[in-house]
This record gives C-alpha cells, structure tokens and sequence, in this order.
C-alpha cells in the first residue's frame, strides 16, 4: 500500500519533464511558443534552420506533463577557425519557469555539444539583451563568461544592445 502525507490520501506524481526533436509536425508549435515567449517575429529561414538533420540534438520542444512549454533552439556555426553552437533561442512558458525547466534544457544541449565530435563543437554562445539580468545570472550560474557587449544587436527592440555571453565546450 502506498503512503503519503496528504490528507486526502492521494500520492504527488513527480513531474515528467522530455524533450523532442523538431520536426515538420511539431513546428508549428514551435511557431506558437516563439511568438508568446520572444519580442521578436523569427523569420521563414529561421524555422527551415532549425529543421536541418545537423542540428537535431540542439533544437528540441521542451514537455512538462506532455504539456508542451518551451523551446531551444541553436546552429552551428564556423567563428575564428573554431566550431560553435550558436544558442539562438531558449524559453520557458512564464507559468512554467522555477521548476529547473531552464536548467534541464541548458544541460541537454551542453551534454549534446560535449558528445558531438563530427565537428568537434569548442564552445556554446549567445546573445543577451543588456536589460535581461534574470537571464544574464541564470547562465552565468551554468559556466558562461560575458566576453563582449554587441552594440545595436537588437534593431527592433529597445535596448539595442546585447552581452555576449559564452562557454567552452571541454
């Protein structure tokens, strides 16, 4: 028999947390989170990217409860003679934030990053908007540096500008 500390008796699931690759039947989700959770309207070429078979490990649908809540999205890319997986989106639905959500997404990409080796990927960036503080310490809380303000990154939305924030891949 099982037991719990409830009152009424019934036992607290623990909450099921997966994630799921982008695909053509799932991106119009991805369509539907991106507009609720980012300032910015992404472009047509920024849902084809994500669907590309390179990046299949670092573009995921985050699901709480098979409820779907967020969204990661990354590319890889060629910068300095180094391969980089360049983090482009990542968020969590407002009701669904403080329950490690972030954290479980962020980690799957760094482990996915860490295991890829066809290329080698040397280091992780992204782009913060400098009023997002919140944003800046919950990834500075998982091993990224700021190496750089990008000045005027943000044509649409004020303030302009962006830290760059960024870590390496071991």
């Amino acid at each position: 028999m099982l037991s719990s500390s409830k009152p009424n008796g019934s036992i607290k699931a623990t909450p099921r947390v997966t994630f799921a690759s982008i695909t053509p039947n799932n991106i119009g989700t991805i369509r539907k989170l991106n507009s609720v959770l980012f300032p910015i309207k992404y472009s047509e070429k920024f849902y084809a990217d994500i669907l590309a078979p390179e990046v299949e490990d670092f573009c995921q649908l985050v699901y709480y409860n098979d409820i779907p809540v967020g969204t990661i999205c990354c590319r890889l890319e060629k910068k300095d003679d180094q391969n980089v997986l360049y983090l482009m989106t990542m968020g969590v639905l407002a009701p669904y934030r403080s329950r490690k959500l972030g954290s479980q997404s962020l980690e799957l990409i760094l482990t996915a990053a860490a295991a890829h080796t066809k290329p080698k990927i040397d280091k992780v960036y992204l782009h913060v908007q400098v009023s997002n503080h919140d944003a800046k310490k919950f990834y500075e809380r998982h091993g990224f540096n700021e190496v750089e303000i990008h000045k005027d990154y943000y044509k649409k939305i004020v303030p302009h500008d962006a830290w760059v924030l960024e870590r390496p891949i071991p």
